[in-house]
């Protein structure tokens, strides 16, 4: 079953949050997370900003109760208010003790209709154990709470905390198990692209059992691409299908329930946003930089880890005009949400993204800055093949499985970037810490309007 509430957190954040709450003298410390929502009907909260109570400034800390100032929460409510945001109340368990206590439940009833009175419509308060695993509970204005389903972390590392996991173990379903297809069919899957490398993912997304899979594609099939997207054949091409309606209609009949969702629209539109929204994990199978762009919000607003995959089989001239193979190359990126972006990578630039919109309304006026080098090219690619895009695809999703279910023998800081040269027979690898992490200013923004921090995104424009 799909979880119906949610509270996701970046690595960073739940570090400092750890740190703060096991200073390591064995007492309760507490914190409070401000929180944003994701648009659309999920119940999904994300931990934007992080307030610490100092320890010296708790009249009371032991073992097993806490009790600090109001004016934190006060200063947390100031900061909640004009966006009526939501407000986690955490602290901590030092004694690994797995559940709220007596004492946890009566704090609540005291606290929570002051918080409601000031602002918002939905706070909670959650617990952290010495392992860093978070449980949690939300409030209604009713006062009643309900568990916190699913409490993620989004890093190096992917963690997924269930409310029905009672025992609240640090430990992950093993790699490629049925344990890990259990797990996955509680998460939700969005595939941004479903053409060459996009309906490879997409298969295979499908395949391991992803509770719903979201695709966005606003293309439509045609016989060209007979040969490279998996599940469409020529009546598709000559009616003119929708890919995402098509792939949606195959892979809707490998079970019993519908669970693949089509999105026919360009994803910088304000129904693709919202739709990528409501996932747990973003899959970028496009082959235009804005495109990818988008992408790079949509991890950053929603707090989703982001798999970016691309090919390209760039040529050689070797004279009397003639072109020969110069490699076949695939390139992985892992993006997590404070991390190294796909911009901070060079994935795309300004450059190519001002080249690439020139493109779209001025094919001439674009070939001639080429010319005269205003806008750095790029080479023209050879079409793709369906070996190569396997490869590549195959390549991605093993990265997802690498993140929330850990089996390297190494670290996966080492494997920000994956890139392959089939020419060469090389496989290379970059570590996060060899990119440059730019501050992101839309960190969590959620559904901050205009979404994405996009104008073309706002309501005013679309409705």
């Amino acid at each position: 079953m799909m979880p119906a509430s949610t509270l996701t957190l970046t690595e960073g954040i739940h570090d400092r949050l750890k740190r703060h709450l096991f200073p390591g003298d064995g007492k309760e410390a507490a914190a409070v997370l401000i929180c944003t929502s994701v648009p659309g009907e999920r119940l999904r909260l994300l931990a934007q900003d992080l307030i610490l109570v100092p320890h010296e400034h708790c009249s009371r800390r032991d073992e097993i109760s806490l009790s600090w100032p109001s004016e934190y929460i006060e200063n947390a409510i100031e900061i909640a208010a004009p966006r009526q945001l939501s407000l986690v109340l955490v602290h901590s368990h030092p004694s690994g003790y797995p559940t709220f206590s007596d004492l946890d439940d009566r704090s609540d009833q005291e606290i929570m209709p002051c918080i409601f009175e000031a602002c918002g419509q939905l706070h909670g308060t959650a617990v952290m154990l010495p392992t860093g695993v978070v449980f949690g509970r939300i409030y209604t204005q009713q006062l009643v709470p309900a568990p916190i389903e699913l409490i993620s972390v989004v890093g190096q590392d992917l963690h997924y905390w269930w409310s029905y996991d009672v025992e609240r173990s640090i430990g992950r379903p093993m790699a490629f198990t049925s344990a890990m297809t259990t797990e996955l069919h509680r998460l939700t899957a969005c595939v941004i692209g479903v053409s060459g490398t996009g309906s490879i993912v997409a298969e295979q997304v499908c395949r391991l059992g992803f509770g719903k899979v979201i695709f966005i594609d606003h293309d439509k099939v045609e016989g060209k691409n007979l040969n490279r997207i998996l599940n469409t054949v020529k009546a598709d091409a000559d009616a003119r299908r929708a890919k995402v309606k098509v792939f949606a209609d195959r892979v809707n009949a490998y079970r019993a329930e519908p669970y693949a969702v089509p999105v026919e629209a360009n994803v910088l539109t304000r129904q693709a946003v919202i739709s990528a929204a409501q996932s747990d994990v973003l899959f970028c199978c496009v082959d235009t930089h804005r495109g990818r762009s988008v992408a790079d919000r949509l991890s950053a607003a929603f707090l989703l880890p982001l798999f970016d995959v691309g090919v390209a089989i760039p040529t050689r001239d070797i004279g009397a005009g003639t072109k020969a193979i110069d490699e076949a190359t695939g390139r992985i990126d892992y993006v997590y949400p404070g991390g190294s972006s796909l911009f901070d990578r060079g994935v795309y630039t300004a450059a190519t993204l001002q080249a690439e919109d020139l493109a779209e309304t001025d094919p001439e006026a674009h070939a001639d800055q080429v010319k005269r080098g205003y806008i750095e090219d790029v080479p023209e690619q050879a079409p793709s093949v369906i070996t190569l895009n396997m490869r590549a695809a195959s390549s991605c999703v093993m990265e997802f499985i690498a993140r929330a279910y850990p089996f390297r023998h190494e670290s996966n800081t080492r494997y920000a970037r994956t890139s392959f040269m089939l020419a060469e027979g090389v496989e290379e690898f970059t570590a996060e810490n060899e990119f440059e992490a730019r501050v992101c200013s839309g960190l969590a923004s959620g559904d901050l309007e205009p979404l994405l921090g996009l104008p073309v995104l706002s309501k005013r424009r679309e409705s």
